[in-house]
Order: C-alpha cells, then structure tokens, then sequence
C-alpha cells in the first residue's frame, strides 16, 4: 500500500482534540460565501438561520443578486411549512446582503468558498481574498477532492486556512468535515469546528488526506459491488438488494451511483486512486468507465446501471423459488455473527440440535451451511458447501443470500433455501464468489476505516459518525467490525487476499494489529 503521510495534519487532529475549546465565531461577525451554485447558497442558508450577517459574492455579474432571492425564496417555503417563524425570516433577510465587488467581504471573520473544483482557481481566489480580509478571518474551502493543502500553499498566513467540507444538500445534511491541512493552526481548525457545531452540523475533525474521510473510507461500498458484478457473481439488481435487505444500507451501490451520476462517481474514485498514487485498494471499476464512456450517467441521462425511461422496468433481484425446509438441523459449534440465527430458527419450528464444531450449520443432506468466510465452495471438492451472507441483523434483514459450488447438489441448495424461508425471509443465489457481498464489502469499509485511524487521518468515533451521517451507513464501519470481531475481518480479508494475490484485499497493519489483539484476548 503506497504511504500516507499526513505529518502536520494529523498532528493537528490529535492535537486539537485535545485542547481547550476556544470560542465559535460571534454570531455577530459576518460570513462570507463565495459561490452562489447549489452548495454555496446551502452553506450561506445555514450560516444565515444561525444568525450571521451573510455576504455572497460570485465573479458573475448579477449572480450574487439572483443567489438572494433565491435564498429569500427558500426562507419563504420555510415559513410556509412551519419550520421558521416571520419574524425570524425578516430578521434573516435583513442580515443578507449580496456583495457585486470582492472589498464587500473585507469585514467577514470567516469566508467560505464553494467554486469550481479546480486547484489554481481557488489559489487565485485565495491569493486575492487575503489582500482583502483581516489577518484574523478564518479563511475556508468547501473542497471535496483537491488538497486543503495545495489551495494554501501559496497563503502569507496559512495557518489560517482550514477545510470545512458540507455534504449537499448543506441545510439538511448534519456532517460536515473540518479538514486541517499541513499549515492550518490548531486554534482554527477547532474555531472553524466550533462554529458550525454552533450552527446545528456535526463536525468530525480528519488530516488533509486524499478524499478526506467519506470519500476515502466509502470507496469498497462501490468496489465490491462492482468486482462481484464484472466476475458474473450477481446482478445489479440482486447485489443491490443484497446490501439493502440484508446489509442494512439505505440504498444499493448501483442505485445511489445512478443517482449520484456515474460520472462523478467514478470521477471521485479515479482522483482517491490516484492520489494514493494507484494503490490497488483504491482501484476504480472497468464496467463503470465502459458506462461512462457510453453516456449511461445514470438518471439524469436517462440510463445507467438501470433504465429511467418513462415506462421503463427496473430489474427485480433475484428471488428464489419456495422451498421445504428441512425438519432438523444439527449446529456445529458457534455460528460467530451468525448465533443469533439458531434461536431464528427454532422459533420457526426446526429442531435445532447442538454439538462440538467448527462453526457451521450441518443439513440433513450432509451439506455444510457456513458463514462467508472468503473461501469458496468449489475448493471444497470433496464436501457439499453452500455458503449465507453477512446481515447487519439477522432478525430483521428480510433477504438472506446464498453461495454455492458445482459440487453441490441441487437437493442441498433446497434445504438451505427452505431453511431461511421458514424464517420469512427472500432467498437470493449467487454465483460462487468469495466472500459474497455484504461480508466482502463490510470488511474492506473495515480495514480502510481502520487504516485511517492508525494513520491519524481521523479519531475512530469521527470516522464511524462520518460515515453514519454523511453516506448514512446503518453503522459506523469499526463498530461493525466490532461486532462481527477484527479476527473474523482480518481472516477474511487474509482469505481473499490468497484469491487475488494484487493487495487489494491484503488487510492493513491496523486490521491486522486489532485481529491479533482479539485474538490473544479470547485465548486468555
């Protein structure tokens, strides 16, 4: 895996967390917003209902003016819809003020930009706005993918410079990314953190590191998905609903990035990739460029993953057909994430008995039911093997997916499909694919969430509160490793990493030092 090195950055998060938190930024200081897109308008709204003076400015003439009506226009349907009083709307549109000239802001303690992400036009922005604010205004990017670092490397004071990095749509997502780069003095960044705490957000402080902590961390949630479609395992559709109804995840990867813009999608994965200098943990989808290149963006095209015409099917997963579950079954051992399925399972009626094992469910057939582990079943050429899924709850997950192998026999596929049927749930079969889908893709979220940690791009509680807040996981990926156990992840990337021998999957030192630590803890 190529080096990290965060240096000054990640000083600064631990450094920061640390201190005595200094005091926001008076509500009666003005905030500037430079950018009147969607995010721009969205952060100066936010700013504005805190009860900031507001100044937005825009290098296009008559911008700033249109981005004030626009703003007033929102604050109106809020009033409408009970959600702000009038008096509270008169006060905000009193303190709104759409800036023609760059000199307008020089009295802001805090200006935010939210322009085109390209690196040498926030420098030049910067470089300008410092000839014009105070040597006190907190300066700060709303970048999602170029360097808190980079945008100041050209500053006079660039401890001053922070990355404060919302998640669209800015009034209704609660996350937002305070990002120190090399230079940003700790006092700022923890200025900057308590200021949009103070605004209602929740704040998570990381190091200025490529994709910061969503992007970086959130990269398998795609992969996976993706890798297991390009080997023939699953089809979209199926693989979505496998980490909806099984996985706990609010949507599937196919559906968001169709929702996303398969060009954006990939464009964010492209730039962590190569930021990481091609680390094949990062490496971006061959299908989904082939998408791209054929214009299949997703719905604002029309088609992508899915089609979106009107009248257009969408794909229904695949759903097995009913099957007899089996009367009996014998639990060999303990089922690990899984034990919670035995007392499913007796209260639909199998007898379930218990003996000494490995850790598996044997069928009256002779087949082994075993948790994905990262092995598949035609290794097993001498044993019956059907492999279920990781669920984030087994109670409550209304889809179970299966694996198996040619060697297995129809009649044990059966039982196994019957068995979790008896329990109420859809039963989804795919392809032979090692380490299925929700468990693959759970421990790679692991590993990178964990290597971010021991990195010091981000404290443990920031990254698992990322990652719940901005791309609503179910859980944060470490407290999920957490239940599943760091052994059990680690094992299982070791396992994959033996099938695809590229690093992909090589789990990092940070996995692997927790794996070990588990497991001296269990041995005791």
């Amino acid at each position: 895996m190529s080096a990290n090195v965060t240096v000054r950055g990640s000083d600064d998060v631990t450094a920061a967390v640390e201190q005595d938190h200094t005091a926001a930024i008076g509500r009666d200081r003005a905030v500037a917003v430079v950018g009147t897109g969607t995010m721009g308008q969205g952060i100066a709204q936010v700013a504005l209902v805190a009860g900031h003076p507001v100044r937005l400015y825009d290098s296009a003439p008559g911008r700033a003016a249109g981005a004030v009506a626009a703003l007033t226009a929102r604050l109106d349907r809020l009033v409408e819809k009970g959600r702000l009083d009038a008096a509270a709307r008169e006060a905000a549109v009193g303190r709104l003020h759409a800036a023609e000239d760059p000199a307008e802001l020089a009295d802001a303690a805090l200006v935010i930009e939210a322009i085109v992400e390209d690196l040498s036009v926030k420098q030049r922005l910067f470089a300008d706005l410092e000839k014009i604010v105070g040597d006190d205004t907190v300066l700060a990017t709303n970048t999602s993918s170029l360097s808190v670092t980079a945008i100041a490397g050209g500053l006079r004071l660039p401890g001053r410079f922070v990355g404060l990095h919302f998640f669209n749509p800015a009034p209704l997502l609660p996350l937002v990314e305070v990002v120190s780069g090399f230079a940003t003095d700790a006092d700022v960044a923890t200025r900057a953190y308590e200021t949009v705490k103070g605004w209602g957000k929740a704040p998570v402080r990381c190091a200025d590191t490529p994709g910061f902590i969503v992007n970086r961390v959130a990269r398998p949630f795609y992969a996976e998905a993706f890798r297991v479609f390009e080997e023939g395992g699953a089809d979209p559709a199926t693989i979505d609903a496998a980490l909806r109804e099984c996985g706990g995840f609010r949507m599937g990867p196919f559906e968001l990035t169709d929702l996303i813009g398969q060009d954006v999608n990939e464009a964010v994965t492209r730039s962590v990739w190569e930021s990481f200098y091609q680390d094949p943990k990062f490496t971006p989808s061959l299908a989904q460029r082939r998408l791209v290149e054929s214009g299949r963006l997703g719905r604002k095209s029309g088609h992508g993953w899915f089609p979106y015409a009107e009248g257009a099917e969408r794909p229904a997963p695949h759903t097995a057909p009913p099957a007899e579950a089996p009367a009996r079954i014998t639990v060999r051992g303990d089922l690990g994430p899984a034990e919670p399925l035995v007392g499913l399972f007796e209260e639909a009626g199998v007898e379930v008995r218990r003996e000494d094992g490995d850790g598996y469910v044997q069928l009256p057939g002779g087949a082994r039911l075993g948790l994905a582990d990262g092995e598949t079943a035609f290794e097993h050429h001498d044993e019956e093997i059907v492999h279920f899924d990781l669920a984030l709850d087994y109670a409550r997950a209304s889809r179970i997916v299966l694996s198996t192998g040619e060697h297995t026999s129809d009649g044990s596929l059966a039982e196994a499909v019957g068995l979790f049927q008896a329990l109420g749930k859809q039963v989804s079969v795919i392809g032979d694919v090692p380490g299925m889908i929700v468990a693959r893709t759970v421990a790679m979220l692991a590993d990178l969430a964990a290597d971010a940690v021991d990195r010091g791009v981000a404290t443990a509680e920031d990254v698992d509160t990322a990652m719940r807040l901005g791309v609503n996981y179910p859980v944060g990926p470490l407290e999920w490793a957490g239940k599943v156990g760091h052994e059990r992840v680690r094992d299982l990337l070791m396992e994959l990493h033996t099938r695809y021998p590229t690093g992909r999957y090589a789990p990092s030192l940070a996995t692997a030092r927790r794996g070990y630590a588990e497991e001296g803890r269990d041995s005791r």
